[in-house]
C-alpha cells in the first residue's frame, strides 16, 4: 500500500514523542554552536545508570501486586542527581533518562552544584488511596535507598507526588540509616525541613521569564496579554503572578477545556488543580474552550504549563503568540520547535523558565545541610536573583551567536558541564 503525504508528516513528529530522542536531538543541535569534545557529547546522551526495581504493594483488600519503579541518573558531575519523582501510568525508563537530562542541562544552565536525575513508578496515583499510595512510597524508598541520598541522588516531587510523598520517602529512608535525615529529598512540608515557596516556585520562575521576555521584546508587562494552559502549580502560580505585575491573562485551562475572556480573567478567583481538581469550567467567564484552543489563541504570551509535546508539527503553524514560554517540561516537540523558530516565535525553554522549582530545591537541601531555615522573602529574593542571573548568561550567548533562547541555554549549560569534565579528567 502506498504511503499518502499525510501518514509521511505525521511519521518524523511520532519519533519526537519520547523524551530521550528530544533531549538527544537538542543536545547533537547545541553541540553545533560550541566547541566541546565530541567525547564529552556522545557521553551525555547517555545515562551514568538507571535503576529498575520491583516495588510490590499490599492494597487494603490484602491482594498484592508489583509494580516497577525507576531511577535514572545521567551525569554528575558538578555534584548530586537531583530529579523528581512521579506516579504515572506511562513511567518507563526511557522517558525517566530523557528527562533526567533535560534536569542535568537545567541545573547547569542555573549553575546550581548538580546533574540530573529523575525516577517514579508505573502505576495510576488515582487508583491509590492515602495508605496505599505510602506503603507504596516506603518500600520504593527501601528498594533505592542504596542510590540515593543527601550527596548521591536526591529525589523530589513530580506529576503524582507530593509534599506528603517526599515526607513518607524521607521518613522511610532515615529509619532505615537511623537517624534523621532531612536532606535525602527536597519539595518536603517546612516543617520537617521543607523549603518555603518551593511549591510555587517553578511558577515563579515561568512568571519571571515571561516578565523577562515581555521586557526584551521591548513590551511593558501592564499591556501584555497571556493565555495559560494548565491551571496547576506551574501555570497557576505564574498566571496569578503575571497579573498582579499588571498582564491580562486572557485564558487558564484544566483537563477538561478552559475558560475565555479577552477583557481578562481574575485568576486568584479561579481554583488550582491542587485547591480543588478540575475545577476551571466550574468558574463564570463569557466564553469556554478547549485546551486546544487556548494554544492558537491571538495572544503576546502563551504558557503551556501541563505536560509534554503539545505544540507539534501539526499545529505549530496556528500558534499566534509572539512569545512561548515552557511552564511544563517538553512542552514543544523538536519539529514544532523549527517551525516556531522560522515563524520567529521566541520560545523560552522549559530548562531556563521552569528552573524555579530545582532551584529551591537547592535552597531547601543548602537549609537543611545547615540546619536552618529560610524566610519566604528569602527564598523569593534568591530565586529572583538565581533565574535574572541566569536570563543574563542565555541572553549574552543569544545576541554574542544570534540564536534561539533554547539553543544558547544548552550552550551556557554545555559549557559548564564540559569544562567540569575537562577539570576532573577521565579516571582511570
Amino acid at each position: 500500500m502506498s504511503t499518502t503525504p499525510t501518514q509521511q508528516e505525521a511519521e518524523p513528529e511520532e519519533q519526537y514523542d519520547s523524551a530521550l530522542v528530544t533531549a538527544r536531538r537538542q543536545l547533537e543541535r547545541a553541540a553545533t554552536h560550541i566547541d566541546v569534545d565530541e567525547g564529552v557529547i556522545e557521553r551525555l546522551k547517555h545515562p551514568t545508570k538507571v535503576q529498575q526495581v520491583s516495588v510490590p504493594l499490599e492494597r487494603d483488600n490484602g491482594e498484592v501486586e508489583v509494580f516497577t519503579g525507576y531511577r535514572a541518573q545521567h551525569d554528575d558531575v558538578r555534584g548530586p542527581y537531583k530529579g523528581g519523582l512521579r506516579y504515572h501510568p506511562e513511567v518507563t525508563a526511557e522517558e525517566c533518562t530523557g528527562l533526567s537530562m533535560w534536569m542535568t542541562w537545567k541545573c547547569a544552565v542555573m549553575d546550581l552544584p548538580f546533574g540530573g536525575g529523575k525516577g517514579g513508578i508505573a502505576i495510576d496515583p488515582k487508583s491509590l488511596s492515602a495508605d496505599e499510595t505510602e506503603r507504596l512510597t516506603r518500600r520504593f524508598a527501601e528498594e533505592i535507598r542504596d542510590v540515593v541520598g543527601p550527596t548521591k541522588d536526591v529525589p523530589a516531587p513530580d506529576m503524582g507526588t507530593d509534599a506528603q510523598t517526599m515526607a513518607w520517602f524521607m521518613d522511610a529512608y532515615s529509619m532505615q540509616q537511623g537517624e534523621t535525615i532531612p536532606g535525602v529529598v527536597t519539595g518536603k512540608p517546612p516543617v520537617i525541613g521543607g523549603s518555603y515557596g518551593r511549591e510555587e516556585a517553578p511558577g515563579r520562575s515561568t512568571a519571571i521569564a515571561a516578565r523577562e521576555a515581555i521586557q526584551y521584546e521591548g513590551h511593558e508587562v501592564s499591556e501584555t496579554t497571556v493565555a495559560v494552559q494548565g491551571f496547576g502549580s506551574v501555570g497557576a502560580n505564574a498566571a496569578r503572578l503575571l497579573e498582579d505585575w499588571g498582564a491580562t491573562i486572557v485564558a487558564v485551562s484544566d483537563v477538561n477545556g478552559a475558560l475565555y475572556d479577552p477583557d481578562g480573567l481574575s485568576t486568584h478567583e479561579i481554583p488550582t488543580h491542587d485547591e480543588e481538581a478540575e475545577a476551571v469550567l466550574e468558574q463564570d467567564a463569557p466564553q469556554t474552550i478547549s485546551n486546544e484552543d487556548v494554544l492558537e489563541l491571538d495572544v503576546d504570551v502563551l504558557i503551556p504549563a501541563a505536560v509534554g509535546n503539545v505544540i507539534t508539527a501539526d499545529n505549530a503553524d496556528a500558534v499566534e503568540a509572539d512569545i512561548v514560554v515552557e511552564g511544563a517540561n517538553g512542552p514543544t516537540t523538536f519539529a514544532a520547535d523549527t517551525i516556531l523558530e522560522e515563524r520567529d516565535v521566541t520560545v523560552i525553554p522549559d530548562i531556563l523558565a521552569n528552573a524555579g522549582g530545582v532551584t529551591v530545591s537547592y535552597f531547601e537541601w543548602l537549609q537543611d545541610i545547615n540546619r536552618r531555615q529560610w524566610t519566604l522573602e528569602e527564598v523569593n529574593e534568591e530565586l529572583e536573583d538565581k533565574m535574572l542571573s541566569a536570563w543574563a548568561d542565555v541572553r549574552e550567548e543569544v545576541e554574542a551567536k544570534d540564536l534561539t533562547w533554547r539553543d544558547a541555554a544548552y550552550v551556557v549549560a554545555l559549557s559548564r558541564i564540559a569544562e567540569a569534565k575537562a577539570t576532573r579528567g577521565l579516571w582511570p
